[in-house]
């Protein structure tokens, strides 16, 4: 049976908080002292430690100062006001989360859900780390070099405590990949993980997207709707551009942070919430405080361990490791496996990847649909000069040359290659001349759209959108 210990000089919320304990089916054992506490641990070693701060024969933390003592322990502050530096102070020290006084049961119960030996989790992230050397990823990380062993060895320690994260770093980079894993390797890892691009919704309703809001809140609210935070609960919300949200939202924001509720739109009544908050952006921190597009207090708030992923350009090592794992994963759903030739590894180990590993990913994409055979080289793929594309068709795509002639003021786009080509005249706007190329792409080859998407370098997302956007332009 999981058994607890309470260490707090409040005897009376040390006796209430026993009883709450004792009624989630766990033993436990109170002391009202660092010497009581002492004696407690020596006893029978708990899975779980509830510290509070201040005691009458010194500071909770001195239990810290013998690291054998609570080895085995999880180990949860309690404290009259959540700060920054108490946040720091526990992960530093080696506390798993905080409880703010007086103690809710709600908040009781999520702690009390999460608890697991320490030894579990330090032998899963060793476990990790020692399958790294052989197949190359940590979770759903991969690459070996030195600044992605940093993000792993900071993943490791973050992980198993409750406190906000900020990754940094480019576009492309895998910041959301990054805040999986460390959900994954988190108490919270049977909870949802939900994440958000603070960016992508309209700012009329990103509060209500977040928050929630009640039914009648404003025009078109024909129901209740529960937001991230409340389908988040116990589990971890991943909040990526962070600096893309409202100023005003940042505040309230800054509010659930600090005070552990939310209000729903158009409620009366706020609730609590129990949520790990793990924060993104593709900016600096600091220049987009500068620049107005975040908070400095918000930015202090969730920088309290700030994780940087490296830009792909940085670990070019992890180039041929990378490819190799999105052409296997290709291959598997196509149902056909290829290879890349040394040329090619070489090749794309040399580019400077201005898009990351997003760009890696569609850029073995679009290499894989236009090989014929089962082999990739280097004609499908990015020049490290930039790209430079081929010129010519593998002879399966080939299409017989169509006989032109040029016409003054009209630029004939590939005007060398021998394959059909596309007229774009001199004045033309960039739409309609992405349209026609759009278009005539889509033709060449038959109407397939992944092949179409391929040859043009984009996502089939976007290619959708063109198309779905160019049918609506049509209705009369």
């Amino acid at each position: 049976m999981t058994h607890a210990l309470i260490v707090d000089d409040d005897v009376d919320a040390a006796a209430m908080l026993s009883e709450l304990i004792a009624l989630q089916g766990l033993t436990v054992a109170t002391a009202n002292s660092l010497r009581d506490a002492r004696k407690q641990l020596a006893l029978q070693t708990p899975d779980l430690v509830l510290l509070d701060l201040r005691l009458p024969d010194g500071s909770g933390m001195d239990l810290f100062s013998d690291p054998e003592l609570l080895a085995d322990s999880e180990v949860v502050l309690m404290t009259g006001h959540a700060s920054l530096e108490t946040s720091i102070l526990a992960l530093r020290l080696g506390a798993v989360d905080y409880l703010v006084k007086p103690v809710t049961l709600k908040h009781l119960q999520g702690v009390l859900s999460r608890v697991t030996k320490p030894a579990v989790l330090k032998a899963e992230v060793a476990g990790l780390t020692a399958n790294l050397a052989s197949t190359g990823n940590f979770g759903q990380l991969w690459g070996r070099s030195a600044c992605m062993l940093r993000v792993y060895e900071q993943i490791s320690r973050v992980a198993g405590s409750g406190v906000t994260v900020f990754i940094t770093g480019e576009s492309g980079t895998g910041k959301e990949v990054v805040a999986q894993t460390i959900h994954e390797l988190s108490r919270r890892r049977k909870m949802p993980f939900l994440g958000v691009n603070c960016g992508a919704i309209s700012p009329n309703l990103i509060e209500s997207e977040i928050f929630g809001h009640e039914k009648g809140s404003f025009t078109g609210a024909d129901r209740q709707h529960q937001g991230f935070f409340e389908r988040a609960a116990g589990g971890t919300l991943f909040l990526d551009e962070i600096t893309e949200m409202p100023l005003d939202l940042q505040v309230k924001l800054l509010r659930v942070l600090e005070t552990g509720r939310f209000m729903r739109v158009g409620a009366a009544q706020s609730q609590e919430t129990d949520v790990r908050i793990i924060a993104a952006t593709n900016r600096s921190p600091m220049q987009a405080v500068a620049d107005g597009h975040l908070r400095v207090d918000l930015m202090y708030r969730l920088n309290v361990f700030p994780i940087e992923m490296p830009p792909l350009r940085e670990r070019l090592s992890d180039v041929p490791l990378l490819a190799g794992r999105f052409l296997r994963l290709i291959g598997e759903q196509e149902g056909k496996e290829k290879s890349f030739t040394p040329a090619a590894l070489e090749q794309l180990s040399a580019y400077h990847w201005p898009g990351n590993v997003r760009e890696l990913r569609n850029a073995v994409q679009r290499a894989y649909v236009m090989a014929s055979g089962s082999t990739i080289d280097t004609q499908w793929l990015p020049h490290p000069s930039g790209w430079s594309p081929p010129q010519q068709i593998d002879s399966l795509d080939a299409a017989p040359p169509v006989a032109r002639s040029v016409e003054p003021g009209v630029v004939h786009a590939q005007a060398e290659a021998p394959r059909e080509s596309v007229v774009v005249p001199i004045g033309i706007s960039l739409a309609e001349a992405e349209q026609k190329i759009i278009l005539a792409t889509l033709e060449h080859y038959g109407r397939q759209k992944e092949r179409t998407a391929a040859a043009l370098g984009i996502s089939l997302k976007t290619l959708y959108n063109r198309l779905k956007q160019y049918a609506a332009d049509d209705k009369p």
